[in-house]
Order: structure tokens, then sequence, then C-alpha cells
């Protein structure tokens, strides 16, 4: 059971903002000034659409752990799990920063678990960020595999689906469909995140080719279910789609919360990812300290 502000444990408060990028929505927390830590509990609580302020991921603003660095950033997802990277949170990682005074740069050197991001606040209100190289390595991803391959054929259900897997950051399994409307997302998505060829659990894309310069996308994001939009799943969508020819190297990636351009010129160059990021409201909230001993 949730408790509400009657309940008589010992509230934490909390500053928040609610970000969002294509409607991949954030509650952005300032832990610079001092350190903070949240129960699997807690975070679950925190994303409630019902009982807290509602969000597919929170995002933790840190010191740099390296001088070289501006900031560290962790992603925590609504199921209480954490995770490697995030696009859309980058992007809106790099707005709060500069809404905040936070920093004047326009690009800043970022730590998150999945390495080193380097995102760009450009002129126009948008955010380009450097998503580093993908990853093509099974051991890596990880992903158990025999050997490196360009697809992979998966039993998810009753059915066999042909899946390229890659990281950018985070692990991906993208699979080419004729419609991304008609795509079994809700259904097979869960199957995919589990399957145990994935250690770690996977994202599942599900990619459609307009054009060589066009692509539409569904993402079932691990530990998330799907979003309205996937910043690494565009960038693995593209790259995907590059690697078995279907597409040039500039392509614009057309989400359920809007559109992303993403480039990539092939292996030993980084993905580069520009979209939007918005601030949608600030509050306060206070955090039952009793879920962390039911967490």
């Amino acid at each position: 059971m949730m408790p509400n502000a009657s309940s008589p444990e010992r509230l934490m408060q909390l500053h928040f903002t609610k970000m969002q990028g294509l409607g991949n929505d954030f509650v952005v927390l300032d832990a610079t000034a001092a350190p903070l830590q949240l129960s699997p509990g807690q975070i679950r609580w925190i994303a409630d659409r019902h009982f807290g302020v509602g969000c597919d991921q929170i995002l933790i603003v840190e010191p740099a752990q390296d001088p070289a660095n501006d900031f560290r950033y962790r992603i925590l997802n609504a199921d209480g799990s954490e995770v490697e990277n995030c696009g859309n949170g980058a992007r809106c990682f790099v707005r709060f920063v500069h809404d905040q005074a936070l920093t004047r740069k326009d690009e800043i050197r970022v730590e998150t678990l999945g390495g080193l991001i380097t995102p760009r606040l450009q002129h126009d209100g948008r955010v380009t960020v450097n998503m580093g190289e993908p990853v093509f390595e099974p051991d890596r991803i990880p992903f158990l595999a025999p050997a490196r391959a360009l697809t992979y054929p998966l039993q998810v259900g009753h059915h066999i689906r042909e899946f390229s897997v890659l990281s950018m950051g985070n692990p991906h399994a993208v699979q080419v469909v004729a419609s991304v409307a008609q795509a079994p997302v809700a259904e097979e998505g869960p199957l995919i995140e589990h399957h145990p060829a994935f250690p770690r659990r996977v994202n599942a894309g599900y990619l459609e080719v307009v054009d060589r310069t066009h692509i539409r996308l569904r993402v079932y994001e691990r530990g998330a279910g799907e979003t309205l939009a996937c910043g690494t799943g565009a960038c693995a969508a593209v790259v995907a789609g590059i690697q078995r020819g279907l597409l040039d190297d500039a392509v614009t990636v057309t989400t359920r919360g809007g559109d992303l351009s993403i480039t990539w010129q092939g292996p030993g160059h980084p993905v580069w990812m520009t979209g939007d990021a918005v601030a949608v409201f600030t509050g306060t909230f206070h955090l039952p300290d009793r879920l962390k001993e039911t967490a």
C-alpha cells in the first residue's frame, strides 16, 4: 500500500523539476550540493503517476568524479532499477544544468554508468549529444551469442524474430517491421526485454523504414515499458539500419513523441543525436522515508 501525506512516518522533502524530451518524461533532482540516495521503493513511488510525480525515469545530477569532467548523472527507471545511459535524459540534463545556472558552458562533459557523453546546447534551444561509438561485441553488450553477426534470430513467444543487437551505453535489440503502428510492442516487448539471451535485459526497438533518410520507431524500454521516445533507441535503430544497408548516414527518426535527428558515419565514429528538451514544471514533494525499509 502506498503511504499518504497523513501517514505518521518521517517524510523527506525534495525539490524537483519535471522535464520531457519528445514525451519521454523525467523527474530531475539536483544532488550537486549534497548526496542523494533513493531506495528502489522510493524510486517507484516518485515515478508512480497516481501516488507520486509520475515519470519514465528519474535523473539525479551529481558532481563529476573526475575533475576533468563537469557532472555525473544517474538514471533510475520507473521500476526502481538503475541503467547506464539515456539519450532523451542527456538532452534534458544539459537543459536543466543551464536553467539552474549550474554551468555556463554550452558543451559539457558528463559521466554516466555507460561512459562519458558530451551534450551541447544549440543556439536554437535544441541539444546535440555525442552518444559515443556503438558497441557490437556480444560480451560487451552483454548478449549471449556464440559469435558476432550482422543479425541474430531469437525465439520470441511462438515466433522467430530477426534482430540487430548492439549497445549505445545500454543494450538494444532492434527488428525491422513493415509498420510500427501494427507491431506487437505491448505483447512481445516484455518477452524481448526479459529474453534469456540478455543477462541485463534489453531495450526492444521496432524500426519501420520510410525511406533512406527517414524511419519510424517504437521502443519498449527496459524497466519502463513503451515510452513516447527513446534517444538511445533512436541511435541504435539508425545504426542497425545503416549496417543493414537500409539507411543513409543522416536520418530523421519519428517517434510517437516527435522527431530526432541522428547521424552516424560508420565504424570508428560516434553517433550524434539532436532534439528538443523542455522543462515542464517545478515543485516539491514529501517522500515517505519508510519506503527505504519496505522496498
